[in-house]
């Protein structure tokens, strides 16, 4: 029998990877570790569950992005973080969603409005050749087949996300859609493309035969970690969510990311889901962790042992 090399399989990731690299470098945990997960049922559905990763909604994890916290996930481009790709939407509600965004923000805070997109939001019908909106262009993604078919995403300018301001804009680094919603008081659930807001939560959804025959569905709400990424996960030289730089937020994610999850779960089931967590926070320490056989994020440990 062959067996695997003990250390990638330690590491996660082939150890001539980006990712074993910055392991290897103290910069981020490896991913595998034991987590600690919460199951129930809807109360207003007995065929919908859901699977929750107490281990991440427990943990200090904050993003760190236009802070000395963030590394970016490509080491010659650090200031835009994981932003370099574009974001994809989801649907065309995200697309609309955007659209009020962008008509309604401040242009204090979007370092790459241009005069273009003022022409396109005084004449919305003025269009391109891509006949999109200008903060858009298409590319592809892979459906659920694998067969590539055409998507929105958002612009990339100098090798990053249209709305990712760089160093020097007066309302510093970091997503302008997010500096606004921050400064105004507004949901970023709603002002942000879908994939962007979720972040660092990731929710998956799968139908499942029971073994008596009847179909669930199972919603999973877990850790977006570098293998969300895909298999490009590994090529990045730095990421974020075992790093424990961005582990010493004051509030445990669950609160932190209250929105997002009550938006990813429905009211009535974070209700459940934030009962039973504040039962178990009785069990704390004085720091706020949770005793070892709750099985704390090591990433928030190392964080809070090193404060």
């Amino acid at each position: 029998m062959n067996h695997p090399d003990i250390e990638t399989v330690y590491l996660g990731f082939p150890k001539s990877s980006p990712a074993a690299h910055s392991i290897l470098a103290g910069q981020e945990l490896a991913p595998d570790f034991p987590r600690q997960w919460l199951e129930f049922v809807h109360p207003s559905d007995e065929k919908h569950v859901f699977s929750i990763d107490l281990t991440w909604l427990e943990s200090h994890y904050s993003c760190g992005f236009g802070t000395p916290a963030c590394r970016g996930i490509l080491a010659d481009l650090p200031s835009v973080g994981c932003c370099h790709h574009g974001a994809f939407l989801c649907d065309e509600t995200d697309r609309d969603q955007l659209f009020d965004a962008v008509s309604r923000m401040p242009r204090r805070f979007w370092q790459f409005y241009s005069d273009e997109i003022a022409a396109f939001l005084a004449d919305p019908t003025i269009v391109n050749a891509s006949d999109v909106e200008p903060w858009l262009v298409w590319d592809e993604l892979d459906d659920e087949d694998g067969n590539p078919e055409p998507a929105l995403k958002t612009a990339l300018v100098d090798g990053a996300c249209i709305f990712a301001n760089r160093p020097g804009w007066p309302t510093g680094v970091g997503c302008a859609l997010h500096q606004w919603a921050v400064a105004a008081g507004e949901d970023l659930t709603v002002v942000k493309p879908e994939v962007c807001w979720q972040l660092p939560l990731r929710r998956l959804e799968v139908w499942e035969e029971r073994a008596d025959g009847e179909e669930i569905l199972r919603t999973t709400i877990t850790e977006y970690e570098r293998r969300g990424w895909g298999n490009g996960g590994e090529d990045f030289d730095w990421y974020c969510t075992t790093a424990p730089a961005c582990h010493k937020n004051a509030q445990p994610l669950w609160q932190s990311c209250e929105a997002e999850l009550r938006t990813l779960m429905g009211d009535e089931c974070f209700e459940v889901l934030a009962g039973h967590l504040r039962e178990r926070a009785t069990l704390f320490d004085a720091q706020g962790l949770p005793p070892a056989a709750l099985n704390p994020h090591p990433a928030t440990v190392m964080a809070f042992r090193d404060t």
